[in-house]
């Protein structure tokens, strides 16, 4: 077993609460994951990516952890969860599960323990501070789910420092029996079987100890990178992920292409992956006082230059995660596309850009079938963000109305990814005989896994057959990248080489009909149609369709 296996692969998240119901609670579970590996194993898919599956009173779906070493039963068992393990490995997938390790649930036992008093062996493993002389906060911290970063604890008589909800207390990294209790915590996953790690937010974990007042009060702004962040994670690499070589892939908010490499160049043994946020984020109105609701238009000339500086910048210097969607993140075809016209080709469109790219590919459970935000009413979604920021921005600040708000939640909010999975068209999408916990996709009649497969036009043979090539072509994994027409507003066109191999991906992110003169320059006469998602896509005499998607490969010296 290599270390490097993670070069090589595509991994699958699964978001369980959502994924597969098999004991008619309305929840998904661990049985229903192993029922659903075949499914797995036919897509092609190397690894699973769980999310959180621990003890927990689900104020933010599983991020709030009571026991890091208990499943929760409403999953299952630990057993359950150790022959899941061994099942996918036995089926040639590895699994990846969830480190939240920023913060706890305020019901973990070292939570309970630290809140009795100051000088109890718990005190130190969370963030405490006396209140100010007129008994306001410490400083004007806000939290990422609205208000203050800081709760009042009448039992200890001190605020204590929340980057989430209140009820996910940040945990106190400069105490080194923290450090070493997460620590045991990985070792006890691995000896379970587990391949590697998934961080939520790992570059929040070292806090500035001069908590100064940001700017701007109520804002996030100190929440990341802070002074001793590299030390924690290089420590936690030393002890626990080099020796056990275990994969990591880190969610990272604020790094930038030119600063990655400070947390995934492999000679500083800290992760091996991260989350970029910086290519999510060009529908974001910059500097807006709305911050992630302040929603505009894809800028794909932006898309273009973000995804294009991460290939450039960690070139030989560190290894891409690849994704578009995930728990928190929408369904790209409904926030950057068009879900309905154009779903089947929008879907493939943004697939091809994703995968022909250097790095690791990461779909979204529903993604390799192309299901779409639901756009429920305001009172239908549950998410905590979405509670927590409506109260600060349309109800106290009143700088959005309810109308514009909704509209940004139609198109960016996390709930719209947790729906439950569209397996067929039979009640609930064959995801539970029961209640669901959140409501189905009305539209899953017509998208669904059965819909899917019987189609000529299948969204999940497309994505099975990219990952094919991505496993039969050393090119999407050793080969260079050029962006050509960076200027162009609707066409994505970019080139690999490795060799005398080159590879042509010619997207059209737009509905617009294209001229093909536009890339006939770029493409020798010599060429070969590698994967395409216009079927009667022949030749290069006929132009760009909406949404078309071309991999073209040739042999050229021009292009060595």
């Amino acid at each position: 077993m290599t270390d490097k296996w993670w070069k090589d692969a595509v991994i699958y998240q699964i978001y369980p609460k959502s994924f597969n119901d098999t004991n008619g609670d309305g929840i998904g579970d661990i049985a229903g994951i192993k029922e659903k590996l075949p499914y797995l194993q036919n897509l092609g898919i190397d690894a699973i990516w769980i999310s959180p599956m621990y003890l927990s009173p689900q104020v933010d779906n599983g991020y709030d952890i009571t026991d890091y070493r208990l499943i929760d039963p409403m999953f299952g068992t630990n057993e359950e969860m150790y022959e899941l393990i061994e099942l996918a490995h036995e089926k040639g997938m590895r699994v990846i599960m969830d480190f939240v390790g920023n913060h706890t649930s305020d019901k973990c036992l070292w939570f309970e323990e630290s809140r009795k008093g100051k000088d109890n062996f718990f005190s130190d493993f969370y963030i405490w501070k006396d209140a100010k002389e007129d008994g306001s906060a410490p400083n004007n911290w806000g939290s990422s789910f609205g208000g203050s970063a800081w709760t009042w604890d009448e039992t200890r008589q001190q605020y204590y420092l929340h980057y989430y909800a209140a009820e996910q207390p940040d945990l106190n990294w400069e105490n080194e029996t923290v450090r070493s209790y997460i620590y045991d915590m990985l070792r006890f996953w691995k000896g379970k079987g587990v391949d590697g790690w998934r961080m939520d937010v790992i570059t929040s974990i070292s806090k500035n100890q001069d908590f100064p007042d940001n700017d701007r009060p109520l804002t996030t702004k100190n929440q990341q990178n802070g002074p001793r962040m590299h030390e924690f994670i290089h420590e936690m690499n030393q002890e626990v992920l080099t020796p056990f070589e275990m994969m990591t892939v880190g969610e990272s908010p604020a790094a930038k292409s030119h600063d990655a490499h400070l947390l995934v160049a492999p000679e500083r043994q800290e992760l091996d992956m991260i989350f970029t946020f910086e290519h999510m984020h060009v529908d974001r109105v910059p500097n807006d006082i709305n911050g992630r609701w302040a929603h505009q238009a894809l800028d794909l000339i932006m898309l273009k230059r973000v995804l294009s500086s991460w290939q450039e910048e960690l070139r030989n210097k560190g290894w891409n995660a690849l994704y578009f969607e995930n728990h928190d993140r929408a369904r790209v075809i409904s926030r950057w596309g068009n879900d309905k016209e154009y779903r089947y080709e929008c879907a493939t469109a943004f697939a091809t850009v994703l995968h022909g790219l250097q790095g690791t590919p990461y779909i979204y459970q529903g993604e390799e079938i192309g299901m779409t935000n639901p756009e429920f009413s305001l009172e239908e979604y549950q998410d905590i963000e979405l509670v927590g920021n409506y109260r600060q921005f349309v109800k106290e600040r009143q700088t959005m109305t309810h109308a514009e708000f909704l509209k940004a939640v139609h198109k960016l909010s996390r709930d719209n990814a947790r729906t439950p999975m569209q397996w067929d068209n039979s009640k609930n999408a064959g995801f539970t005989t029961a209640t669901p916990w959140f409501k189905v996709n009305p539209n899953y009649k017509t998208i669904n896994v059965d819909q899917d497969l019987k189609q000529k036009k299948s969204i999940f043979n497309y994505y099975k057959a990219l990952i094919t090539l991505r496993h039969d072509y050393s090119i999407l994994k050793n080969g260079t990248y050029e962006l050509l027409l960076p200027s162009h507003k609707e066409l994505f066109i970019y080139k690999r080489v490795e060799g005398e191999r080159a590879w042509l991906i010619v997207v059209n992110m737009s509905e617009t009909i294209q001229s093909i003169a536009q890339v006939t320059d770029f493409i020798t006469e010599k060429h070969t149609f590698i994967l395409v998602n216009y079927q009667n896509r022949k030749a290069l005499d006929d132009d760009i369709q909406p949404y078309e998607a071309i991999i073209i490969e040739q042999w050229e010296k021009k292009y060595e």
